[in-house]
């Protein structure tokens, strides 16, 4: 029987076909191989646990350490000097040894392409790299803190300062003949005036920082005086009394106060007036990033009675705010 298969022409593809076939076979079970490789490292760690945690060891008794060892000498001295054990691998003839070896060769190729799979799958499960994560912290982060500059913004708009005008109070007023810088005669108005108002922080979590306009003193659209308030700080929940002189020297009228002009300076008439200027306030809730603005437009109408200097006038229902 071997003579007739060593003569047979198909004999020189036998290695070639037995080749191809392990290739293969090799890409068949390349999964299946890869999920017993898992499942062994499975059974390796639950081994692992089973040791450390499971119950201990008995050890093993020192009579059967020596029969092992007897049993073990006994066997190696059966063998003769210069023999050796042959594996079943090296019993075929040389021909088939060297399918064997061609088939070894392509079972090792198989090997490393299963551990590249194997390294591919770890590498997957890494996740993210670690500048992944500090970039989502970053970002994260700022919109975090621009939600909470947003709510503190929100927050901050409804508290809006609160203004109460008093009184004004006029200590000199009147209108004489004079002339203006370039010599050209007309009547001129004086007037010297104290307005009072209140100022009243309604913030809860935050002072305010308060300038204002000049207040302007006008007759028929004509200005007559003028007063500047000095800037402070309101801290939260609280109020002051704001006092501010208006002062107008020698205003020329150009006609518009003819009807007012007397030899002696004092008018008897009572003079419409009106008073106007606007309150700004400016809260730092969170540094310049949250800073909220408030603005109070205030006009005020008045009537002056000449004969009633130094008498303070109510302005409580005089004044409009927007």
């Amino acid at each position: 029987m071997q003579r007739l298969i060593l003569k047979s022409p198909a004999w020189p593809l036998l290695p070639q076909i037995t080749t191809g076939a392990q290739l293969i076979t090799c890409r068949a079970h390349q999964g299946t191989r890869t999920m017993e490789r898992r499942q062994r490292r499975r059974s390796i760690q639950l081994l692992y646990w089973a040791a450390q945690w499971g119950p201990p060891r008995t050890p093993t008794p020192p009579w059967a350490a020596t029969h092992a060892e007897s049993s073990t000498s006994r066997f190696s001295g059966s063998l003769k000097p210069g023999s050796r054990k042959i594996s079943p691998n090296e019993a075929g003839s040389g021909t088939a040894g060297r399918g064997q070896r061609k088939g070894q060769k392509n079972w090792k190729e198989c090997d490393v392409i299963e551990e590249e799979g194997l390294l591919e799958d770890e590498e997957s499960r890494k996740g993210l790299p670690r500048r992944c994560y500090i970039l989502a912290f970053v970002v994260g982060f700022f919109v975090l803190f621009s939600f909470f500059a947003l709510v503190l913004w929100g927050a901050s708009k409804p508290q809006k300062p609160k203004i109460t005008m008093k009184s004004i109070t006029f200590e000199r007023f009147g209108v004489q003949a004079g002339s203006d810088s370039t010599g050209v005669s007309t009547d001129m108005m004086s007037m010297n005036a104290t307005v009072k108002f209140t100022f009243r922080n309604t913030a809860t979590f935050f002072g305010v920082h308060v300038t204002s306009t000049p207040l302007a003193v006008s007759y028929s659209e004509l200005n007559i005086g003028n007063g500047d308030m000095k800037k402070f700080y309101q801290v939260r929940k609280s109020q002051r009394n704001v006092v501010v002189s208006v002062i107008g020297d020698k205003i020329p009228m150009y006609g518009s106060g003819a009807s007012l002009s007397t030899p002696t300076g004092t008018t008897t008439l009572k003079v419409p007036l009106k008073l106007d200027f606007t309150v700004r306030s400016k809260a730092y809730v969170l540094g310049t990033l949250v800073k909220p603005k408030f603005y109070k437009k205030i006009e005020c109408s008045i009537v002056i009675d000449p004969k009633k200097l130094n008498v303070p006038i109510s302005l409580k229902n005089s004044c409009t705010y927007d």
